[in-house]
């Protein structure tokens, strides 16, 4: 599916900030020839344009931003919108102090940075709609402009009285008024922290109450909600005289204060922001790599059928991590026909010039101060954007993935509330880690979130499920008793959507009946613990691997004390008081199969089930050397398959398909050689 129907081919841009240079018309005059140059095809305008705009209450300038789409427009250059409600001009901070967020230790906020505006204010949202309503009226049926870009990198909290206010009437409206059915909800017994009203509750903050977990999860959904909901209303206000663009905003990786399930469904463009370190000190480059194939994943997962778009990356460098290296010679061509490889039908940057000063002034552009076309940063942009027009045949294409995980931010805030266990609990790093291992099978993988439907996989991964929400695990079973195979992990089960526990054992809400068994104790490992699996050999026969192979498979931070009632135990532990004992089984249900892994077991062990379940799944696996990340997309009766070399070695592929390298026109056969870093893509039907 085509993102934009009336753009044809691959965009490639990013931010640009003409407002910066209005005392330079040499510069914005050069700016456009060079953008040619690159092969940049869009830019996105406005993201922090306020001020600009409306440089005092009520005197409003658009006739640069005019001139700027105009010249764009004529030189074969779209236009992004933003709205530019990411920061506030200082008037109006000094005239209405209320439009300023309140910290959480009470205290309001001064005039400074970004994303800094209350969501509840009246008057914020009064001024925003004034000047959202003046863009849509001048530029909304621009033929330039084919994409609204609402604020910019939402986020944050605001803790002053009218958010305080709009958090008791949400949860009067999530506990049907009822002040008792909201102390049942969050178990305010415990420590004598019963509410007489919705009145007496306040937001979680340091110096008051922030030890009921019930509490501080439905104060990050409200938070949510109320961005939600912010961003819902600037969305009709540019709506409201039936503007038909398409809405976005931009992401930001796997961002912990807001939960991206609930945002991406009122937009039609997922868009993200990446800006990985491609290897450092802690990590690899291909480990950086699989990191960004997993956020791909995600959020092509959030819109099914459709392409995503990388908002912005850099060309060469940040400047914000605690250490800002260069990208190194072939990192930007590889990392920007990755996002591409993984279904995005953009590659965008922040930013196109650097500018002179402020915070940004040195992050990576296109353009440095220097102001040269012969930079290598420069180079290997332009190199880029020929590439692009070379695949413009993969535009609309998406990847069809046979097996998901589930990452879901409610069980995540859970887990990180979660009073007990060890520090080690890591529910990030094991999806991530669960889906590395899975694609190092030769298996595609989608990242979904809960509400995703599941009938059109085969096989559902569902690590540390701790919080069920309502009707999940009907779902889960539905999904296996129609023949899906489904694994989850410890944790799993444990609490209800208000974060009580269930009753009757884990894993709670009708699981038990799926999986086959119960979990009588959990036991933490300190770090220098390890346990180990003996695996059962028909199992290990099953799966196509030998005994050598898992012999010294270990087990890490968690075990579950298993209870088998009707489940097949395909291992058992190798040590401690529980030595003997499943951990590992496997539930006929239906037509389907329910797979438990009761301990945190490492990549030798995971293969090995992971084996055996995608055969009994009939998941079509393509395996590739180490370090070389395969991804196919298909259109009508197309395929593009995407060999990427994410090493400084040179690497021979056995090919999925024969067909045509889209990099230099070349017909291939049977296998393919790879230079380090290099990339290709093979047409075939």
């Amino acid at each position: 599916m085509k993102l934009f129907p009336n753009v044809t081919g691959l965009l490639h841009g990013g931010d640009y900030n003409p407002e910066q240079w209005l005392d330079r018309p040499d510069i914005l005059e050069e700016d456009i020839r060079l953008m040619k140059e690159a092969g940049i095809n869009t830019a996105t305008l406005g993201v922090f344009s306020w001020a600009v705009y409306e440089p005092e209450e009520g005197v409003f300038h658009f006739e640069w931003l005019e001139s700027i789409i105009n010249n764009l427009y004529t030189a074969g250059i779209y236009t992004v919108l933003a709205t530019p409600t990411g920061a506030r001009p200082a008037w109006m901070d000094a005239a209405y102090p209320e439009v300023m967020r309140v910290a959480s230790n009470g205290v309001r906020n001064h005039h400074g940075v970004r994303h800094n505006h209350c969501m509840s204010s009246r008057v914020y949202r009064e001024k925003a709609a004034i000047l959202d309503t003046k863009l849509e009226e001048h530029f909304g049926n621009h033929p330039g402009v084919i994409l609204w870009h609402i604020s910019n990198e939402f986020g944050g909290e605001c803790y002053c009285d009218l958010c305080q206010n709009k958090f008791r009437n949400w949860l009067k409206e999530k506990y049907h008024n009822n002040i008792e059915e909201l102390n049942k909800a969050w178990w305010t017994t415990f420590w004598s922290h019963n509410y007489n009203s919705f009145d007496q509750i306040e937001a979680p903050m340091p110096n008051g109450e922030m030890s009921v977990a019930g509490h501080r999860l439905d104060w990050r959904r409200f938070t949510t909600w109320n961005m939600t909901d912010f961003m819902k209303w600037e969305i009709a206000v540019l709506r409201k005289n039936g503007n038909k663009l398409p809405v976005t905003t931009n992401f930001m990786r796997m961002y912990r204060g807001l939960d991206y399930e609930v945002m991406a469904k009122e937009l039609d463009v997922i868009a993200w922001d990446s800006y990985p370190a491609w290897g450092n000190d802690e990590e690899s480059l291909q480990r950086s790599f699989a990191d960004v194939s997993f956020d791909h994943s995600m959020m092509r997962s959030f819109l099914p059928g459709k392409p995503f778009m990388l908002m912005e990356s850099t060309p060469s460098l940040v400047n914000w991590h605690p250490f800002n290296k260069l990208k190194r010679p072939g990192i930007h061509q590889l990392s920007s026909l990755h996002a591409i490889a993984c279904g995005s039908d953009t590659v965008q940057y922040f930013q196109w010039r650097k500018g002179r000063g402020s915070f940004e002034q040195y992050h990576g552009a296109v353009m440095d101060h220097v102001g040269r076309n012969d930079t290598r940063t420069f180079l290997e942009v332009k190199e880029v954007g020929e590439i692009l027009k070379k695949l413009e045949k993969t535009e609309g294409s998406v990847i069809k993935a046979q097996t998901a995980l589930l990452f879901d931010w409610n069980t995540r805030w859970a887990i990180e509330d979660l009073p007990g266990l060890s520090k080690q609990k890591k529910y990030d790093e094991t999806c991530k880690e669960q889906y590395r291992i899975v694609r190092s099978l030769g298996v595609e993988v989608d990242v979904i979130t809960p509400s995703i439907d599941f009938s059109g996989y085969k096989v559902l991964i569902a690590p540390m499920l701790y919080l069920l929400r309502p009707e999940l695990a009907e779902r889960l079973k539905c999904f296996v008793d129609e023949g899906g195979m489904l694994l989850t992990t410890y944790l799993t089960g444990y609490v209800d959507d208000t974060t009580l526990c269930y009753l009757g054992g884990f894993p709670g809400d009708g699981l038990m009946e799926l999986f086959g068994l119960y979990t009588e104790e959990i036991d933490t490992l300190y770090p220098s613990d390890v346990n180990g699996i003996a695996f059962d050999e028909g199992f290990l026969e099953e799966a196509g691997v030998t005994k050598e192979v898992t012999k010294d498979a270990k087990i890490t931070d968690f075990c579950e004390v298993l209870k088998v009632q009707e489940a097949e135990i395909l291992g058992t532990y190798t040590k401690d008081f529980y030595k003997g004992t499943p951990v590992v089984t496997r539930n006929h249900y239906g037509k389907g199969d329910a797979y438990y892994v009761g301990a945190r077991l490492d990549e030798a062990g995971m293969k090995a089930i992971y084996r055996a379940l995608f055969a009994t799944a009939e998941v079509t696996c393509f395996t590739v050397p180490e370090g070389v990340e395969y991804h196919r997309r298909t259109k009508d009766t197309l395929n593009f398959d995407f060999y990427m070399n994410e090493t400084e070695e040179e690497r021979t592929v056995a090919l999925a398909a024969d067909g045509r390298n889209l990099m230099n026109g070349e017909a291939v056969k049977g296998t393919l050689r790879l230079q380090p870093l290099e990339t290709a893509v093979i047409e075939s039907k």
